[in-house]
């Protein structure tokens, strides 16, 4: 494959499904990596001794990488391209995850998490800027694939780590494992990535200044996200706790909710292309109040796992849609865009679950879901308001 080749080369419409693989695969590799960390956080609370609310201020740092790396992501990949900053950013990032199993206390963990939030943040900013310029050489949506791929990590992750912890492996050495897959997976696909003209001039460059799309699309994707974490933390509890599932049913929630969004994720692009992106995310928010609030209304087995279903496929294309829109911005660059909606996103994703988790203490965890099922109404009336879904 040409080193060279960029979105508008005839080559790469030639390689174009090699080109859909490895961006793929890059969005599986950051999944895995992040799924290997969350997969492990019990057991490290655990043998840290950390109480609950020391392991939630530990889990703030996260979040707080990717508000500091916010301003400077975007420049990177615009500056020298996501081509180059991906698989750089993807190695650091199973550096740093094989160095949060060396941490002795919450001070050292919450110094291994803020370097994993700023990684993830460039590796971020790198893998959707590449979303979007292969969504460019085939010139119809195929963003929700990418994330689906990003979904089965998930999947693929919480497995990894339930056999891990059955065979009874160090934090350390579930860690190595799955750095020596992705280390693979990065050089295996490293040439395949789309060159994105890094320094091009067209667009204006690296001024940060607010945006009123960008924040528009940045609440869209917090509003999905805090959803999708909220779902990821606390659905076994609320199927424990409201539900009064039996033990073996606790996980039947989580469960359902994956299957559908990454379902969701895999047919989705069919769907935008079909409807419309507007119509597809107006749809996805009445399924996210649906699904939520039905689950609080109603707190019986079959029908909360019927409504977080239904909010698994409201979360599906939420995201990519908001990422496809705002990496074709016309005035700023794909990587700052980028990186000013995903920033907002990704803080509802990680501050989500702290926060349904005051809520519950302050009234009721069933409380807290009612209030997140108005995220679901919240981003239907903010999409309705935005013309820039009436495109495709």
């Amino acid at each position: 494959m040409d080193s060279q080749i960029t979105s508008s080369s005839p080559d790469a419409y030639g390689n174009r499904q090699r080109i859909r693989i490895a961006v793929s695969l890059f969005y599986f590799g950051q999944g895995l990596a992040f799924a290997s960390w969350a997969s492990r956080i019990p057991i490290i609370k655990a043998q840290l001794g950390l109480t609950e609310a020391q392991l939630g201020t530990v889990l703030l740092m996260l979040p707080v990488g990717q508000l500091l790396t916010m301003p400077i992501s975007g420049k990177l990949v615009s500056k020298y391209g996501s081509h180059k900053i991906l698989p750089i950013g993807a190695f650091v990032y199973l550096f740093v995850l094989c160095g949060i199993s060396f941490a002795q206390n919450a001070w050292q963990l919450g110094a291994a998490l803020l370097l994993f939030g700023i990684v993830g943040n460039v590796c971020n900013i790198s893998v959707n800027t590449q979303g979007v310029l292969a969504e460019g050489i085939y010139k119809r949506s195929i963003m929700s694939s990418f994330h689906g791929s990003w979904s089965i990590a998930g999947f693929t992750g919480a497995l990894i780590g339930l056999a891990t912890l059955n065979l009874n492996l160090s934090t350390a050495i579930h860690f190595y494992f799955v750095s020596a897959l992705l280390v693979f997976n990065i050089f295996f696909n490293r040439n395949f990535l789309v060159h994105d003209l890094a320094g091009n001039t067209e667009k204006k460059s690296f001024s940060f200044k607010p945006d009123r799309l960008l924040i528009s699309l940045g609440v869209i994707g917090f509003c999905s996200m805090a959803t999708e974490g909220a779902m990821f933390d606390w659905s076994g509890v609320y199927f424990h706790e409201i539900v009064h599932a039996p033990d073996t049913l606790t996980t039947l929630g989580y469960a359902s909710f994956m299957v559908m969004m990454a379902t969701g994720r895999f047919i989705g692009d069919a769907v935008v292309s079909r409807i419309g992106r507007k119509r597809t995310l107006q749809i996805s928010g009445i399924l996210m109040f649906t699904g939520m609030m039905g689950a609080v209304i109603f707190p019986q087995l079959v029908l909360c796992t019927i409504g977080f279903m239904l909010v698994g496929l409201g979360v599906a294309c939420n995201v990519p849609s908001v990422y496809s829109v705002a990496g074709t911005h016309k005035t700023i660059s794909s990587g700052v865009a980028l990186a000013m909606v995903s920033s907002v996103s990704y803080l509802g994703f990680l501050m989500g679950p702290p926060l349904i988790g005051y809520i519950a203490e302050a009234f009721s965890l069933r409380h807290s879901f009612g209030v997140y099922a108005c995220f679901g109404l919240l981003m239907f009336f903010l999409t309705s308001r935005l013309a820039v879904f009436n495109k495709k």
